[in-house]
């Protein structure tokens, strides 16, 4: 761990999906929700997947599906059945479904005409530049982005609003494939209210943490850093 300070910058995007999400019966509409777990082999889709509005999802009887709705906050677990994604909740047959409302960037992030018509595959974009991710946690996940080169994979996060910490991880292989970074695992905390910069492989991009952020692994969409 080094010491030192970070120009400001300003993010206008957002990356694509993970994974591209598995899809049965009618073609998702909007990507609406986060797979933030799931133990099943009929499920056709994986961890950190985004699920579209309209997708269908099928559960064997002692399967566990864990999803975190992007705009209404909504944290579902849901055992067995046959799961419908919706806007805001999942619509859940022959199967039980335990919600919760989590602490979220409820609908900061929108799509763009062009992007809504590319369904489940589509690009995330931030309404405007000036929009700043808020995380509702202290240890981040960064999903990294999809063209990390090998010779530069070091994740600087650095604060920006009071200078003077500076984390570098060196990211393996592994890691880059699958695409995120969780901080939690090596016990890593921000500062609540703190303003940060986060950059790899000459992408960018400016966050700010809650000043009642929680410690530990709470939701991965109260604390998700999308790299653009």
């Amino acid at each position: 761990m080094t010491l030192k300070t970070l120009a400001t910058v300003t993010v206008a995007a957002l990356p694509m999906l993970a994974h591209p999400a598995s899809a049965r019966g009618p073609a998702p509409l909007l990507p609406m929700a986060l797979v933030e777990d799931v133990k099943s082999t009929t499920a056709g889709v994986e961890f950190m997947d985004y699920v579209g509005n309209g997708q269908v999802i099928t559960l064997a009887p002692r399967d566990v599906l864990v999803l975190s709705y992007l705009k209404s906050c909504e944290h579902e677990t849901i055992t067995g059945g046959t799961v419908t994604v919706g806007m805001e909740r999942s619509e859940v047959r022959d199967g039980r479904v335990v919600r919760t409302k989590v602490a979220c960037d409820d609908g900061r992030v929108r799509l763009s005409s062009a992007e809504a018509s590319q369904s489940a595959a589509t690009a995330f974009r931030l309404q405007s530049a000036n929009i700043r991710p808020v995380l509702y946690a202290q240890a981040p996940v960064v999903q990294l982005p999809r063209d990390l080169p090998p010779d530069d994979r070091v994740l600087r996060i650095e604060r920006k609003d009071r200078p003077g910490e500076r984390h570098d991880f060196q990211v393996d292989d592994a890691t880059a494939a699958a695409g995120f970074y969780d901080l939690a695992r090596l016990n890593i905390h921000l500062a609540p209210g703190g303003t940060y910069d986060a950059s790899i492989g000459g992408h960018k991009l400016t966050f700010r943490v809650d000043r009642k952020a929680k410690s530990g692994r709470t939701a991965i969409v109260s604390r998700l850093v999308r790299m653009p």
